[in-house]
């Protein structure tokens, strides 16, 4: 039996959609084409921005994220407004698409990598902070995922959703993930 609220999660990993990477705006219209007769300008889908200390800062949409391997993970959780939740949820590990990103670990000091903190901040401005521990498979291993599918549905509108599955609340849960800044550079650490 499951306990109450506790959160599940599968280590399956779902099959990877094509690898695509967002469309191009319409082009504007000429001087020559009335507005009338232009195309509709496309809406660029939402992208997430992964600065700070990495190498390989990057733009990312959910559409971009599909390249990673996508992992599920099933999950119930308390919402302080809705009481318990239950979702299903694919997209790639958290820590594999930051590592991607190269974050600047001293390789000359062991251990560094447990001073980085990751601050993510959702389109409607709800934040959150994780520890590089949290998510290094050396350490905690957390499955913490940036969701392309919730339900089943893909989240290309909206922007991915930060899952933190091990958590028994849903506060860190973040959608429309809009900014993660990785930081390790704090005074007085090095």
């Amino acid at each position: 039996m499951r306990k109450p609220f506790a959160a599940t999660r599968t280590t399956e990993t779902a099959p990877a959609g094509p690898t695509r990477t967002a469309a191009p705006p319409a082009a504007p219209a000429s001087a020559d084409t009335p507005l009338a007769d232009a195309p509709p300008l496309a809406t660029a889908p939402p992208r997430l921005t992964l600065a700070g200390d990495l190498a390989r800062p990057a733009r990312l949409a959910v559409a971009d994220l599909l390249a990673w391997p996508q992992h599920r993970a099933e999950v119930t959780f308390e919402c302080a407004t809705d009481g318990a939740r239950r979702h299903r949820f694919t997209g790639p590990l958290l820590h594999d698409v930051l590592s991607a990103a190269a974050p600047g670990f001293d390789a000359a000091r062991r251990k560094d990598r447990l001073r980085f903190l990751i601050a993510v901040t959702g389109a409607d401005g709800h934040r959150t902070l994780l520890t590089w521990a949290e998510i290094d498979p050396d350490f905690g291993r957390a499955p913490v995922l940036l969701a392309t599918t919730l339900d089943d549905h893909r989240l290309d509108t909206t922007g991915p959703q930060l899952v933190v599955p091990q958590d028994r609340c849903g506060a860190r849960y973040v959608s429309g993930v809009r900014a993660i800044r990785v930081d390790g550079g704090y005074p007085g650490t090095h």
